[in-house]
């Protein structure tokens, strides 16, 4: 695992957009150019300044969308397109709506309205598998460590599908429901946690000092399905960037060994 610590939010977006701007570069100029590149997408506050700078290099032509696929994390079961909070709206008023050449048809989000959310789960983890995987998922954890919708107990070993949000998880997200948790909902669809693990790379976006348990429990506790994010534990291209504030539960050993690793790496 590689732990990437910057000094605030906004130096953590920089790095994560330009090192997922290195692969897709690195991508589109190597020997398996005449495929997409296929990008896992997250919601949420954490990734919304790595959205606006991958947008910012988009509009100034500095990298190409026309070549990427992408598949987001998961989405509120109940809730339509139009709905201001569906993971749908998010992602075209953060991300999509910005780009000059992302193609409307690379784009793969779940139906929240389905009427079936196990065909549409199946259906969803078919169409990854038919582009060869995701190269890189980018995501974020919840405060209990969860990924995606993968709330704690979750199987580490998870397939796209239906899940039951927990009281805190609605608790958490009730900020963008007029602060109601009843307004909530209660069932999402979500890519797996071995969804997410069995991507080439994963790219996980930890910030803010209410992420530092999270933080310490991805990096240092043991692998357990009570915190989910520890399964990148296992996964031989997992990358954590952090910000300093998510870093207060870390040991001062494990943050120094991190500091000192990445003074020797390069993007």
């Amino acid at each position: 695992m590689r732990v990437v610590i910057q000094d605030n939010y906004e130096k953590m977006c920089l790095w994560a957009a330009n090192y997922i701007a290195k692969r897709i570069k690195e991508h589109n100029a190597g020997p398996e150019k005449d495929r997409p590149f296929v990008l896992g997408l997250p919601t949420g506050s954490s990734p919304i300044g790595v959205y606006r700078e991958l947008a910012r290099m988009n509009k100034a032509g500095e990298l190409s969308f026309a070549n990427v696929v992408t598949f987001n994390m998961d989405e509120y079961l109940g809730l339509p397109h139009e709905h201001d909070q569906s993971y749908w709206y998010f992602m075209h008023d953060n991300f999509f709506n910005h780009l000059v050449d992302m193609k409307p048809e690379n784009i793969n989000i779940l139906n929240g309205m389905t009427t079936d959310p196990v065909k549409e789960c199946a259906d969803y983890e078919a169409k990854i598998a038919s582009y060869g995987g995701i190269d890189l998922f980018m995501g974020g954890i919840g405060v209990d460590g969860h990924i995606a919708f993968n709330e704690p107990f979750t199987s580490l070993a998870s397939r796209t599908g239906l899940r039951n949000l927990t009281t805190d998880t609605r608790i958490v997200n009730s900020r963008f429901f007029g602060n109601d948790p009843e307004k909530v909902p209660s069932l999402a669809l979500s890519v797996g946690v071995g969804t997410v693990t069995d991507s080439k790379e994963v790219l996980i976006l930890i910030n803010g000092h209410n992420k530092a348990r999270a933080l310490a429990a991805t990096v240092e506790g043991s692998m357990s399905h009570k915190w989910t994010c520890s399964a990148l534990q296992m996964h031989n291209g997992a990358i954590i960037a952090c910000d300093e504030a998510a870093c207060g539960e870390l040991t001062v050993d494990t943050y120094k060994y991190f500091l000192d690793i990445e003074k020797k790496e390069r993007l």
